[in-house]
């Protein structure tokens, strides 16, 4: 900055008589060069809500399809990192119960539920996991996470996405509107074992994550609001709503159905509206 200073000094003084440019012979300024003031409204850029960064994938084993009468007996949970496509932490562990009428199917006794093991202390873990994640991720989460926040297990409070009903998975996998976890593996090519347990199907689903060259694309879309719409369509016209992956008869009777959010409605080739479930059962 001295150096500058000094060579500024050095130039020659302007001759006195010399006189300013007369107005005329200044060069024209654009006015959309001009700076503009403080005062001047400044158009507002709405920010699209941003991919979570980490998930955590969860589901549970469960004696039973109620939870005022049933008990959860396993929680599995993967603790993913969008970005990078990685496995942070993984977590399983059993929760005791006297009977398991769904042993069948994920072959659990009530016997083993019961032998001694740290599941106290499991779920203080757990809930640090649930902590450290922007968003809890399960397949059918409408039915996971109604058992949290009864009996033994802590309430959810973060917000929850379902790969089931909320992603919308690249139409060159060719899956159905509401894939099983199973289809989602065998889409992506990852190996599919008979083993029915909770971590096994947060395996499953991590795998598929880290397949997804747009996952962040698609997790974005995926937390859009949505609402249960009612499609409105002629008999001879419910293919279109049955394509479009709308159910029948479920929830609503005698009514084609879908989570939608709203910018999901505007690409509908047929009219749709909200559910009103009094009016609804009403009609039924």
């Amino acid at each position: 900055m001295a150096d500058q200073l000094n060579l500024l000094g050095a130039l020659p003084e302007q001759p006195s008589d010399s006189a300013p440019p007369q107005q005329s012979e200044l060069p024209a300024v654009n006015p959309a060069l001009q700076p503009q003031t403080r005062d001047e409204p400044q158009p507002v850029r709405s920010a699209e809500p941003s991919a979570p960064a980490t998930i955590l994938i969860l589901d549970t084993e469960t004696t039973g399809l109620d939870p005022d009468q049933d008990q959860c007996v396993e929680i599995g949970v993967i603790l993913f990192d969008v970005a990078a496509r990685a496995v942070l932490a993984q977590q399983s562990f059993l929760l005791p119960v006297q009977v398991n009428a769904a042993e069948p199917i994920n072959r659990i006794p009530a016997a083993v539920s019961q032998r001694p093991q740290p599941w106290r202390e499991a779920l203080v873990w757990f809930e640090t996991l649930v902590a450290a994640a922007d968003v809890v991720v399960a397949h059918n989460a409408a039915f996971d996470r109604q058992w949290f926040g009864h009996g033994q297990l802590p309430a959810i409070h973060c917000p929850w996405l379902c790969t089931m009903e909320d992603l919308r998975w690249p139409a060159d996998r060719q899956l159905r509107s509401r894939p099983s976890v199973r289809d989602l593996a065998l889409a992506y090519g990852v190996p599919v074992w008979s083993a029915h347990r909770a971590l096994t199907d947060c395996i499953y689903l991590a795998e598929v994550f880290a397949r997804c060259d747009d996952l962040e694309q698609m997790l974005r879309l995926g937390m859009e609001p949505r609402r249960l719409m009612r499609a409105r369509v002629s008999y001879e016209d419910r293919h279109l709503a049955r394509e479009a992956g709308f159910r029948w008869n479920d929830p609503v009777k005698g009514a084609w159905t879908r989570r939608l959010s709203e910018r999901e409605t505007t690409s509908l080739g047929f009219p749709v509206v909200p559910v009103d479930f009094d009016a609804d059962q009403r009609v039924a």
